[in-house]
């Protein structure tokens, strides 16, 4: 089947239009001449007949009936025939209308009611229509004689003759305004949409920088700047994407390195002592570990990315989580020689998932203390508010610059670029904290200032009133 374009559509729209109100001025033109032109022939015959058969005293075999009439249809449009009988009427006009008789049997019985009688019809050899009416003559409420008064009818061309110029000017001033109207819906429609269509082939073979002119305030403007927006999403995410498989090449070739260099160094024992052949393989070990981490924190962020993922929802008290997360992470902080300080409100509640909940509070408070300076603060608070729980930890690290703040969150990014092996992370921990947010329907931030430090805050919704009775 063959596609239709939609300027195609839209210019059978536009004839359809035109051909709907060409016919609609065909009708109303007929309106005209049937409701004004056609009412008035048959008031002024219904008037002229009912007055002339009212004042009629003469006899119309005689000079003196004779010559009113004859007078009459000189000076007016109407030719008037007056009879003493119906039966004589037919000598004076012999013609037929619509190919019959003038009279019919119950044009006979009206008239001799003393009722007038009117016909409209074509008249061969006049070739056109005529309007008439037969009037009976009373006198002395006796049937006297009847008249006869007709006009032939102009048609619908004479009619409306004198407004032909008029109506000629009138038309090609229409369809010139049409056709400027078309030509501009096609340049500023058509034009636009066949851009943004060879721009989305243009992303579809993965030149996603292409661009549209967005400049238009209307539909076709708003179009092209959702066409934008998806092709700066896909533009970005096909960066994104690259980087990730960058960063994940070198996440795993430094781990596969070193593995790789002592195993080579043990299997041929380049070493000088047992001491630094158990140093290679505490180091492989290390390495291995860290792949082991790799691929878990990779594997978990995925799995918590999936749709059909959910969590195993209850009523949690999220003071006591806080706690244990601050007591598996003492000995760390000890080492650093950070001073705590924590702000807990214990009747914190939400409806949430307590193993990923702790997992959240691990990641973001062992991130915090990793990139501390030595013997700095870090501050830990919880709060409740009407309707969420706030979570907070903040840091007196290195500022973080606005730049880094925005990709915060993303799968390897890391704010250090250069920080050594030793200090850690797979650069996925904060990833997996913004998921498990994001699967509780809460919001997480992070913000650096040189003062104050850097702050990440999670809030929560607060355990409501309905979730704690089912």
């Amino acid at each position: 089947m063959k596609r239709v374009t939609f300027s195609q559509k839209i210019l059978l729209v536009l004839m359809t239009s035109l051909a709907f109100t060409v016919l609609f001025s065909f009708f109303f033109l007929h309106f005209l001449y049937s409701e004004l032109y056609l009412k008035s022939i048959e008031q002024s015959i219904t008037h002229q007949g009912s007055r002339l058969a009212s004042h009629y005293e003469f006899d119309p075999n005689s000079d003196e009936g004779t010559q009113p009439i004859d007078w009459y249809n000189t000076i007016s449009e109407y030719e008037v025939i007056v009879v003493d009988q119906l039966d004589d009427l037919t000598n004076h006009f012999p013609y037929q209308i619509n190919y019959k008789h003038l009279i019919d049997e119950q044009d006979y019985k009206k008239l001799q009611m003393g009722d007038y009688v009117l016909k409209e019809g074509f008249v061969e050899e006049f070739n056109r229509e005529i309007f008439g009416g037969i009037f009976p003559i009373l006198k002395d409420e006796k049937l006297d004689g009847f008249i006869y008064v007709y006009v032939p009818l102009d048609t619908l061309k004479d009619v409306f003759k004198q407004s032909i110029p008029l109506l000629l000017v009138v038309g090609t001033i229409f369809f010139f305004i049409l056709f400027l109207i078309v030509n501009r819906v096609w340049t500023s429609l058509f034009k636009p949409l066949r851009k943004l269509q060879q721009m989305s082939l243009e992303v579809s073979k993965g030149n996603f920088s292409a661009r549209c002119d967005s400049e238009r305030h209307d539909e076709v403007g708003d179009l092209a700047r959702a066409f934008n927006t998806m092709s700066r999403s896909l533009e970005e995410q096909e960066k994104r994407k690259r980087e990730f498989t960058s960063n994940m090449m070198h996440e795993l070739r430094t781990p596969l390195t070193y593995i790789s260099g002592y195993t080579h160094a043990l299997q041929n024992k380049v070493y000088d002592s047992p001491e630094e052949a158990k140093q290679y393989l505490e180091t492989i070990h290390k390495e291995v570990e860290r792949l082991n981490e790799l691929m878990n924190d990779l594997i978990q962020l995925n799995h918590l990315q999936e749709e059909l993922y959910t969590l195993e929802k209850e009523p949690v008290a999220v003071a006591q989580l806080v706690f244990d997360t601050i007591d598996l992470l003492t000995i760390l902080m000890n080492e650093k020689q950070v001073t705590l300080r924590t702000s807990i409100d214990e009747d914190a509640i939400v409806l949430g998932d307590p193993n990923r909940l702790q997992q959240v509070f691990y990641n973001t408070i062992d991130n915090a203390i990793k990139y501390m300076d030595e013997a700095g603060s870090l501050t830990i608070s919880l709060k409740e508010t009407k309707q969420s729980v706030i979570y907070q930890v903040t840091n007196t690290g290195p500022v973080i610059s606005d730049e880094d703040l925005a990709q915060i969150g993303e799968r390897f990014f890391r704010t250090d670029r250069a920080r050594t092996r030793t200090t850690g992370g797979t650069g996925l921990g904060l990833s997996i904290v913004k998921e498990i947010v994001h699967l509780h329907e809460g919001t997480f931030t992070m913000t650096s200032e040189p003062v104050t430090g850097t702050t990440v805050t999670i809030e929560l919704p607060k355990l409501s009133f309905e979730d704690s009775i089912h």
